[in-house]
């Protein structure tokens, strides 16, 4: 069964001056324009996890999706609220993007399907150039299955991603042979400027 697609777009985006970082433009569009061009052909559907007013996102016309946990807890917190939404929709399973990476794999979600652990779970990994590898936890296959345990564990107080993906077994996806790394993201104004660099690449 094709996943639902989730687009997290609920950080705070500090390093940005705050506000929505993925309506800051990249190569003549929003970046949040590009993850969706990337992501909504891969799914079944698409959402977006955003608090605050829905208004301001209701141009997209896709369900926002605000954090069901209190305070800022992270990605995480933007997961959950994704997979409760998939729940509602019978689906069995969500992929989610980063609104601030405008660039990543136009076959992600077959690959972190591919590499899907035992419990359904996978995340999205590239090699740095120095012979290592970094996981991009925001970019990941998350089964629908799991969703009250993760909730419980976001109950607890746990933040960090990979603790709980590797809890539960989570696959990994490498990407590695696109010439520069796709899961380049967007945190500062200076990277406005490599992402203008990068979307002739892309």
């Amino acid at each position: 069964m094709t996943p639902l697609g989730v687009i997290l777009a609920g950080g705070r985006a500090t390093r940005m001056g705050g506000g929505d970082k993925g309506l800051r433009v990249v190569a003549g569009q929003r970046l949040i324009d590009h993850v969706i061009a990337r992501l909504k052909p891969q799914v079944a559907g698409l959402a977006i996890n955003a608090n605050g007013d829905p208004s301001r996102l209701a141009e997209f016309g896709v369900p926002i999706l605000p954090d069901s946990v209190e305070g800022y807890a992270g990605p995480l917190a933007g997961v959950l609220a994704g997979l409760d939404w998939a729940a509602g929709q019978g689906a069995e399973a969500i992929v989610t993007a980063a609104a601030d990476t405008p660039f990543f794999p136009r076959d992600l979600v077959t690959r972190l399907q591919a590499a899907a652990g035992p419990s359904g779970l996978a995340l999205a990994a590239s090699p740095d150039g120095a012979g290592r590898i970094w996981q991009h936890p925001t970019f990941g296959l998350w089964p629908v299955a799991l969703r009250e345990d993760l909730r419980t564990a976001l109950r607890g107080g746990l933040r960090k991603i990979v603790v709980w993906t590797d809890r539960h077994g989570a696959g990994r996806a490498e990407f590695g042979d696109a010439g520069f790394d796709p899961f380049f993201n967007v945190n500062s104004p200076e990277d406005i400027a490599r992402a203008e660099e990068l979307a002739g690449l892309a």
